[in-house]
This record gives structure tokens, sequence and C-alpha cells, in this order.
């Protein structure tokens, strides 16, 4: 039985939370952190810590007691009314209620975070499938549910059959080189999700790769990104990714921009921007740049997620999140799962069509 603790924060708010869950508190969330929001607060979750029980920010207590005694029982209910503080066993009185407000909570997750690969053989998810469990999931979970998680989801059309395989990008940093430029350097990585928007940019760690070469006295950079294999077709121009290279060197120059440096976040380097058009099913972009070697290239799409990444998510996360992507897909074979985590409907159509991958 998991133990929560009940404590007044700053401002009026209380918390209750097991031992080390994330809260909506926090700084900058990890990429496996689920949220939602109920009426009077938030809840979150760790999706890697696979905890049930959620944390929860309360900012209006009378309003919150609608559900705190289906999510935590009566006597978490009772300490929050009375405004005390002091650790007791979560009883959820609605366990089931729970359980569709954790798949919620995921389902929201799965539509910003799920980690689709071509490289990696992960199967996108049908943005339609998920968007109408959502819908189900929203209404069952009226009791609790409040704010912009209340709203019902505008039902996309579903999502194009992607003919790409896993081997097609197995060499993703391969490709023509310039003809007669000397190679002076080339790399394979990944990228960090909160840059971009779902489904724009495949989610491997080996995704990104770029070339740099030089020619007639000019320096180079040619950067590929696989795409996302449920790319839409039609992708707007402001919300086309761009690539940041950082290189090291003496200072801003005309390639590197000077409100661009430091973007890359490395110490006594500079940067700049390279816009990237889809060609067939990869990201590509070239610039000049100056003759210091390439020390970062990273993707992003302008104005999107947090205002400066000073520090990037931690690639093992990414890794983990990869691992129970995969584990997921796995599962969903099994029609018998009833666990409070069973696959959602759009991971059981992923896994029985990912052949392709």
């Amino acid at each position: 039985m998991t133990e929560v603790s009940i404590r007044p924060v700053a401002d009026g708010l209380f918390v209750i939370a097991p031992a080390g869950a994330p809260t909506v508190l926090d700084g900058a969330p990890n990429l496996d952190v689920l949220a939602l929001e109920v009426g009077g607060g938030h809840l979150s979750w760790s999706l890697l810590d696979a905890e049930p029980i959620p944390a929860a920010v309360i900012d209006h207590p009378d309003h919150a007691q609608e559900w705190l005694w289906a999510v935590y029982g009566e006597s978490v209910a009772l300490a929050v009314a009375d405004r005390r503080t002091l650790e007791l066993p979560a009883r959820p009185a609605l366990p089931d209620l729970l359980a569709k407000a954790w798949r919620l909570a995921y389902a929201h997750w799965a539509a910003r975070w799920w980690p689709a690969s071509t490289i990696d053989g992960i199967a996108a998810l049908d943005r339609r499938l998920l968007e109408e469990e959502i819908a189900d999931l929203t209404e069952a979970c009226d009791p609790i549910v409040d704010g912009a998680d209340a709203a019902m989801p505008v039902i996309a059309a579903r999502a194009v059959e992607v003919s790409g395989r896993q081997d097609d990008y197995a060499l993703a940093a391969g490709g023509d080189a310039d003809g007669g430029a000397l190679t002076l350097a080339r790399g394979v990585g990944g990228w960090d999700w909160r840059g971009c928007p779902p489904g724009l940019v495949d989610a491997s760690e080996r995704a990104v790769s770029w070339e740099v070469t030089r020619d007639s006295g000019t320096t180079t950079v040619l950067v590929r990104a696989v795409a996302a294999p449920d790319l839409a077709s039609g992708i707007p121009p402001h919300l086309r990714p761009r690539a940041i290279v950082g290189a090291a060197g003496d200072g801003p120059s005309a390639a590197f921009p000077v409100g661009a440096a430091d973007s890359s976040g490395v110490s006594g380097t500079t940067s700049t921007e390279i816009d990237l058009s889809l060609v067939g099913d990869t990201w590509v972009g070239r610039s000049s740049v100056a003759a210091g070697p390439v020390t970062e290239v990273g993707i992003s799409v302008p104005g999107f997620g947090l205002p400066a990444l000073t520090a990037p998510e931690d690639p093992e996360i990414r890794a983990r999140i990869r691992d129970l992507a995969i584990a997921r897909l796995a599962r969903a074979a099994d029609a018998d799962d009833t666990a409070f985590d069973a696959p959602l409907l759009a991971e059981i159509a992923a896994a029985a069509t990912d052949s392709d991958f």
C-alpha cells in the first residue's frame, strides 16, 4: 500500500504525493511525467516508475473534495479538509476511476511523446484512434477531470500508411557527398524531443546526421533528420524544423548570427540555424559555416517548447522511454491484459500492423 505525504506549501497550495513522485510544481519536467488537470488542482505520475497512485497539487481544497476520496481515500480527503500535515496510506475508494484517470493522462502523454521511429522499429500510433480513446476516457473521467483536459479533442483524419521500413534508414548518416569536396567530419546522433511538436522527426538517437565538407575555400555543413513515420502531409512553414549547429570559433560571424550565439549550449562556441526542407522521408538543410569544428547539432521548431533549453534532456530517459514503448507494443498482443496500465487501442492497432518495422 502506497503512503502519501500531505503538506501545505506556499500560496495556499497543498501537495499530496508518494515519496519521490513528480509534481507540477517541479521545474522543467522529465519526458516521462504524466499530468492531468482536475477540479481544484493537478495530478501527476512518473510513467517510468509505474506507480498508480499520483501526486496532487491542490489549489482549491474545497473543490478537490469532490474527487480526493475517490483517488486517495476518505482519510486523505479529511486530512486535506482539516489542513493537516501528515502521512497516510492511499486507499482509493474508486480504483476504476483512478485507473481511467491514469489512462487518460497516459493517452495525452502518448499523443505528445510517443517515440515513433522507423530506425528503432517503434510503430507510430494512429492519431484518430488515440484521440477517440482520449474522448472516451475524458467522458469516463467527468467526475474528476477539469480545465483544458476536460475538453473533447478534435478527431483528426486517420493517419496515412507509411511505406518506410527500418532497413531503409539504417544508414541515416549516408548519402552522396559533394563531388570533389573534402569531408572534414561527420556524425550521427539524437535530438531533444522537447524542441519539436510530435510527428515531425524520428525519435531515434540515430535520426540526425551531419557532414562537414570543404570546397573552394568554403566550409559547408549538411544536416539530415529522418522524418517521423507518421509525418502528415502539408506541414506549414512555421512548423518546419531547423537544425541548430554549434561550432568552435573565435566569435560570431556572418555565418553565426549574434542572436543565435550559445544556442547549442556549448561553452565557447557559436551557432547557426539551418532551415530544413522535406526531401522524400528526410528533412535536409545545408549552410556555409565558420571553419571551426562542429561540436553539436540539434533540431527544433522556432518558438516551440521551453524558451531556453539550457539543460538538454538526458538521453538515458529517452532510451528508457523507447524500451517502455517497445515493451508496451509487445504486451498489446495480449487481449486479456486488464492491468491499470493496459495498452491503449492505438497501441494494440500499432502492434498488429507493425510488420513493416
